[in-house]
């Protein structure tokens, strides 16, 4: 009886000082929110605004740490594999739903290596052109592209990005092949697009809206099924009203940490998460560029690893029957 207490002791103050670590938790200790994207781009821009909202209910500093490549699963690698105390977090878009077959070796499972702390946002895409095209609006852009099939360029943000998934959608509803060109990052996507080295592209209201309202680029259709009210965008047809029927997509961003993490300081962050997405100044920063701030059941950790299951069934088919792999 005297052995078994004595082994037993090392696993019962494990326990304690495990217990007493979730309660003092953060403790004043910065914690990183890795975002498995390049610095500037839209969800380097949530992130960042979040960290802000995050700062005042866990008391602490947050760090936002850029750890873009591979369609966005180097970032998330480096949370998969991280301590599982709370202090690395990860926030990460759509493609936590479209890595599991679009990135082919995945070091690892987004069903079973993270825990699910609740949804942040939904982001609309919006369809923009370079100021050039002489298409005025949606009707007319559809018989540019048309007259020029085989000669335009869709940029994206990259392999995997938000962009690279609406615009292999986008050329696949309106039945126009166009030439894929992949940026790190949606910065130098937008600013090629400025420019005019490239002619459309599909990228997120985070992004596109200040260059839309300084009419830096032409704006044709959003992707949600409602017209959107904020003023810069409130114009603007949806894809579905323009023909492109059954046309939507929204890019979601979730919270996760590694698996391991445990429960009480899951469930501290899930409750400063909720502080956070009703915080007034963070709602106001993501409505001023189009994004919707989640306050349906998605917030909760069991329905938001659902709401990404559901994804993943539902991209799985199209990524692979495009045939486009990140390796």
């Amino acid at each position: 009886m005297k052995n078994l207490l004595k082994s037993l002791l090392p696993v019962a103050l494990l326990a304690t000082a495990v217990t007493a670590g979730a309660q003092d938790f953060p403790n004043g200790k910065p914690i990183t929110i890795i975002v498995p994207f390049a610095a500037g781009g839209p969800t380097d821009k949530v992130a960042r605004d979040l960290a802000e909202a995050l700062r005042k209910p866990l008391g602490t500093t947050i760090i936002v740490d850029n750890a873009a490549g591979a369609g966005g699963s180097i970032g998330a690698n480096k949370v998969a594999k991280a301590q599982p105390d709370g202090y690395t977090l990860l926030l990460h878009h759509i493609s936590m739903a479209t890595m599991p077959t679009l990135v082919r070796n995945i070091p690892f499972k987004v069903e079973s290596d993270f825990e699910y702390l609740g949804m942040i946002n939904d982001v609309p895409m919006t369809v923009i052109g370079k100021p050039s095209i002489p298409a005025g609006n949606f009707k007319e852009l559809t018989a540019w592209m048309q007259q020029n099939k085989g000669k335009i360029n869709l940029g994206n943000a990259g392999i995997g990005s938000a962009s690279h998934l609406c615009g292999m959608l986008f050329q696949h509803a309106v039945g126009v092949d166009m030439t894929a060109v992949p940026y790190k990052g949606t910065g130098p996507a937008m600013t090629d697009l400025m420019g005019g080295q490239i002619d459309l592209m599909c990228d997120q209201t985070t992004n596109t809206t200040g260059a839309i309202e300084a009419k830096k680029v032409k704006a044709y259709a959003v992707t949600t099924a409602h017209r959107l009210t904020v003023p810069a965008l409130k114009d603007l047809p949806t894809l579905q009203e323009s023909g492109l029927k059954g046309f939507e997509v929204t890019i979601w961003h979730g919270l996760y940490a590694p698996k391991g993490t445990p429960p009480a300081i899951q469930k501290k962050i899930n409750e400063a998460l909720k502080v956070a997405l009703k915080d007034p100044d963070f709602i106001k920063r993501e409505e001023s560029l189009g994004a919707v701030v989640v306050h349906d059941n998605r917030v909760e950790p069991a329905e938001h690893k659902k709401f990404v299951l559901s994804e993943i069934n539902k991209w799985s088919p199209l990524i692979k029957a495009a045939n486009v792999y990140v390796e």
